[in-house]
């Protein structure tokens, strides 16, 4: 094959988990809105220097402005050569694109290729990865997916985590949303990825799962914080059968005291995201809730908000989206410790294996 080999996405998929590097030539910050999964970003113009040659480009002329993109590009593989790659054997084997499949990754395949290295090159580029994503989550595979629901602080995302710890295939889509999926959700050390990238990070997870297994996924609305799951992966969960997942009262309580500490640390952010409330419940309830957070009686205002807010939600959508949730396997938690959660995960995730095992 003569290299730099220049080949669709399609014909780079099969291969694309054996390429020793996935190298993202584009700039920093469309690097951090989405790239392929496993990318390093060693950008041949970065953003500064983008601009840069851009308004030369359109203020001069295009030869000027093509010398100066030269000498800038050149630098700055050079640059990358001598910090990352000297010391890689012949057979390295990395691919390379941009964000057409055009010169900043062409000129950066090529010297890679010169030097000796089987470089491989996107033909076009991110935009081609990034068709064949939608495409693929606008007609998602055959899941056999398993919907958790449950009341707000019934566990539904500890029981994820644990069923993913023993093995079990889990899609947990709060996860990668970086967001609890709640008005209270937002995760504050943790900003939410972009939409491209939680499209990606959700096409990442399908494509490493075995269809012939169930996948456990929790009973999300549309929107996880700021972020839409596609509509047909959403599709897909609401005609799926159902597990739920019930908890005391008192023990969803404690739970949300924990999962939700940091609110007790700055009373002031809770009121904000309360705030948000005021259309449905009116000013003088989230007035009453504010003085709630001010005074420390966290455990008062979370037992309210359950009563009045959260669980009149849910048994207002539940039945309405999760078309088998009236068949829905119950399952519940005595408590709200490790050894409760692991006993209920292995109940789930012994029950699935054997329904395969015996066909139902």
């Amino acid at each position: 094959m003569k290299y730099p080999a220049l080949q669709l996405f399609s014909q780079i998929l099969p291969q694309l988990d054996q390429f020793d590097c996935i190298i993202d030539a584009r700039s920093e910050s469309e690097y951090a809105l989405d790239h392929i999964p496993g990318a390093i970003n060693c950008p041949v113009l970065n953003d500064a220097e983008r601009i840069r040659v851009g308004t030369l480009y359109k203020q001069s002329s295009a030869f000027e402005a093509k010398k100066i993109g030269a000498a800038l590009v050149s630098r700055n593989i050079a640059r990358h050569i001598e910090t990352l790659w000297l010391d890689k054997p012949k057979d390295w084997k990395p691919l390379v694109y941009c964000w057409r499949g055009g010169n900043r990754s062409g000129s950066l395949a090529l010297v890679l290729s010169k030097i000796g290295w089987p470089a491989y090159q996107l033909d076009g580029g991110y935009k081609a990865y990034r068709a064949h994503v939608s495409a693929d989550l606008a007609d998602p595979p055959a899941l056999d997916l398993r919907v958790i629901c449950g009341t707000t602080g019934s566990g539904k995302s500890r029981l994820l985590e644990v069923l993913d710890s023993i093995g079990a295939q889990v899609l947990d889509l709060e996860q990668l949303a970086a967001h609890r999926g709640s008005v209270l959700g937002h995760l504050p050390s943790q900003p939410q990825p972009s939409q491209k990238m939680f499209e990606t990070m959700i096409w990442q997870k399908l494509r490493t799962f075995d269809l012939a297994r169930p996948i456990f996924v929790e009973s999300e609305s549309k929107k996880v914080g700021n972020l839409r799951v596609p509509d047909a992966l959403m599709e897909r969960m609401r005609k799926s059968p159902c597990v739920a997942l019930a908890l005391s009262l008192e023990n969803r309580v404690r739970l949300l005291m924990e999962d939700y500490r940091h609110f007790a640390d700055s009373p002031a952010t809770l009121n904000a995201q309360l705030d948000c409330l005021a259309k449905l419940h009116g000013r003088e309830k989230i007035d009453s809730w504010h003085a709630l957070a001010n005074g420390g009686a966290m455990q008062e205002l979370v037992g309210q908000l359950l009563a009045e807010h959260y669980d009149p939600a849910y048994l207002r959508s539940i039945d309405r989206n999760f078309i088998q949730y009236g068949q829905a396997l119950p399952l519940e938690l005595q408590d709200i410790g490790p050894d409760d959660f692991r006993a209920a995960a292995e109940a789930l995730h012994l029950g699935a294996a054997q329904g395969l095992r015996t066909g139902g």
